[in-house]
């Protein structure tokens, strides 16, 4: 019986080395292809008179905003090299008379979420649409794409998880741990893998990645999808439970994920040694989780609020028929 899965080494970021291009952005243009696809599926079946170059031009909005809120939050909260954020949106980095492509690397899902939220309300406003109409639409398609994204992430071997002894753990390339720690030490040995003076050693991993990709992907899409898409009570619902939802089974997921070097923990209501690699405690909160927890309050806050809006929106003309009537009734 194994003990762990070594990561495939066959498996390289690049389609085609050394050329440039890479799984991880084939990965989000299919993610952006499928959620398109389903948005105008959903045009269709709801027989809405709707131009196709608006549904284009609502998606490339969406998309602009996303990778500069991605970008930028990645750069600001999570990067701790100090890199110029007026920097973030270019694909190469050139530094001691050479030149490296490295991509877009570094995609943080809340700053996309925001950004992406911006770019689709200023089209909205402009073109007069109905915003959370059109956003519920989107929302329960992102999901399903959102599963490729974190694929991309999984290939590139980023994101990977906290150290595990389950026989499903995996061995991510440059994932070594200091020998130092006495900890580290025993879980390898227990495992086979210390060799006698090894100054670093690997261990498995929790695969992070693709339990993001199944669980705030496609669970949460067949929730959205089969559950929820038909029963909606109010416009801007559909988006409020996909809020609530990403929210918590990110909230969940980011215990088996190691958080981000040089941030750790924010809010530590445990005052333990908590290396990030390690699972010691439930009351250590990762950055990722105090968004989620504000993603969470903001989706239950939304839901309130749009309940209360489109109850008045649905009074106000039964109102004006009441005044209607009055004035009539004064005339004669």
């Amino acid at each position: 019986m194994l003990n762990y899965i070594t990561f495939p080494d066959w498996l390289k970021p690049e389609i085609i080395p050394p050329l440039p291009f890479r799984w991880y952005a084939v990965m989000y243009i299919v993610a952006f292809g499928i959620t398109y696809l389903l948005f105008n599926f959903q045009v269709k079946e709801r027989k809405l008179e709707v131009k196709k170059d608006d549904v284009a031009n609502f998606f490339l909005c969406g998309i602009l905003g996303l990778i500069i809120g991605a970008r930028l939050l990645s750069v600001l909260v999570y990067d701790q090299s100090g890199k110029n954020p007026f920097l973030a949106f270019l694909p190469f980095e050139i530094g001691n008379g050479q030149f490296r492509f490295t991509g877009f690397q570094g995609m943080s899902y809340h700053g996309g979420a925001i950004g992406c939220a911006i770019g689709i309300i200023i089209y909205c406003k402009l073109k007069k649409i109905s915003i959370l109409d059109w956003c519920d639409m989107v929302a329960v398609g992102v999901p399903l794409g959102y599963a490729f994204g974190r694929i991309g992430n999984f290939i590139n071997a980023e994101l990977y998880g906290r150290v595990t002894t389950m026989p499903w753990g995996m061995i991510f390339p440059h994932a070594e741990l200091s020998t130092n720690d006495p900890w580290v030490v025993n879980t390898a040995k227990q495992l086979n893998l210390y060799s006698n003076g090894a100054q670093t050693v690997n261990l498995p991993r929790h695969p992070s990645q693709l339990y993001e990709s199944f669980f705030e992907g496609i669970f949460i899409w067949l929730i959205m999808w089969f559950l929820l898409r038909k029963k909606k009570p109010f416009n801007g619902f559909l988006l409020g439970m996909y809020v609530i939802l990403y929210g918590t089974v990110r909230f969940v997921l980011e215990y088996f994920r190691q958080p981000d070097a040089g941030i750790d923990f924010p809010i530590k209501f445990v005052d333990v040694p908590n290396p990030i690699y390690r699972f010691i405690t439930p009351f250590n909160f990762s950055t990722g989780q105090i968004l989620c927890f504000l993603m969470i309050l903001g989706g239950t806050i939304s839901l309130i609020l749009f309940s209360k809006y489109n109850k008045f929106k649905m009074s106000v003309p039964t109102q004006q028929k009441i005044d209607m009537k009055k004035l009539q009734k004064r005339i004669k």
